[in-house]
């Protein structure tokens, strides 16, 4: 019994770890300019967090679920290699602002565009 206790105990503790961890990646962005980039290389397809191409495919906290993009890694890896209609944005952009753009993109799918 003590056994199982812990591990559910240690389970727990590294949940919350994960999620502080995933929310100080989020703080060390720079959410300004991830706006800007996102002004500047995405609103065109993706105004208001959603998607003109494919409109399933949104930006909104329910699709980045649903599609397992909710995370700042996988957000990261579709800007910097695209995929179908989305071109990869590796080349243009630099990793810091394809880390800012990523975490500007889960701040405001959690916020509700």
């Amino acid at each position: 019994m003590k056994k199982l206790f812990f591990a559910v105990l240690l389970a727990i503790a590294l949940t919350c770890f994960s999620s502080a961890f995933s929310y100080s990646a989020a703080l060390a962005a720079d959410l300004a300019n991830g706006a800007k980039v996102f002004t500047t290389n995405c609103a065109a397809c993706h105004a208001g967090g959603g998607n003109v191409v494919n409109r399933a495919k949104t930006l909104k906290q329910e699709a980045l679920e649903q599609y397992e993009m909710a995370s700042l890694e996988a957000i990261q890896h579709q800007v910097k290699n695209g995929k179908n209609a989305m071109p990869a944005f590796g080349g243009r952009l630099t990793d810091q602002q394809i880390e800012d753009v990523a975490a500007y993109v889960l701040d405001q799918a959690e916020k509700g565009w």
